[in-house]
């Protein structure tokens, strides 16, 4: 490990618990407007739409876009579904801000003071800078650079996105070691040289539905970002 110059963190699930903040977000905003939702499942039919909006930027059928964009324009879709179609231009406008507002695992921000202390850290997540910036913010986080799909102008798991993170830190790729609670994640970075470090959130989309155990080869696997610093003998 004393080779790894830099971690970088997937953020949506990885650090952050976004469908209960999500769900909070969406139920603030829109009871006192008279809606009764499902409030949860608002919170997955919104994520639901995550990956096929980046496809149409990996694909080229959209130019990059910020994915305060992409997500503004799933919301759109996810309200008209659901007959909501009445909610006005402001709220949507706030309630898409939700996503600069989600909430830390319990282990996240003392797993991550420890972490800085012997590596660089950054987030390398498809949410745009401003994202990550008001994040941390909220979570007591501290950064050492920022980067990730706004610096890449692509979506993960496309190659480009790995490696610029690792060029902004004058890293070859496996000096840097790609922290994700996701699998595909993990071995498309790893596909591009970085190490990988794979992270269990079984809980991300509900009780028991996210992944508990890596499907890929991973050089660490823990069960939360404190055990990783256990891992990489951090004070």
């Amino acid at each position: 490990m004393e080779h790894i110059k830099a971690l970088f963190f997937d953020v949506f699930g990885t650090l952050v618990d976004w469908r209960t903040s999500i769900a909070r977000e969406a139920r603030s905003i829109l009871s006192p407007l008279g809606a009764d939702l499902d409030w949860d499942a608002f919170a997955d039919g919104w994520r639901a739409e995550y990956q096929p909006a980046m496809d149409d930027v990996r694909s080229g059928k959209l130019p990059f876009s910020k994915l305060d964009v992409l997500h503004r324009r799933n919301l759109d879709r996810v309200l008209e579904r659901l007959g909501l179609a009445r909610i006005a231009e402001a709220t949507r406008v706030e309630l898409n801000l939700a996503w600069h507002r989600l909430d830390a695992w319990p282990d996240t921000t003392p797993g991550l003071a420890r972490l800085r202390r012997s590596f660089r850290l950054a987030p390398c997540s498809n949410g745009n800078i401003s994202i990550m910036a008001d994040l941390a913010r909220r979570n007591g986080w501290v950064w050492d650079a920022i980067v990730g799909a706004e610096l890449a102008r692509d979506y993960k798991p496309k190659p480009v996105v790995y490696l610029t993170a690792a060029a902004a830190f004058d890293c070859a790729p496996h000096e840097a070691m790609m922290v994700a609670a996701h699998s595909s994640d993990l071995a498309a970075a790893e596909a591009t040289g970085l190490r990988t470090a794979f992270v269990a959130r079984p809980d991300e989309f509900g009780p028991g539905k996210g992944e508990s155990r890596p499907s890929v080869p991973v050089e660490v696997s823990v069960a939360s970002l404190t055990a990783l610093a256990d891992a990489l003998h951090c004070p």
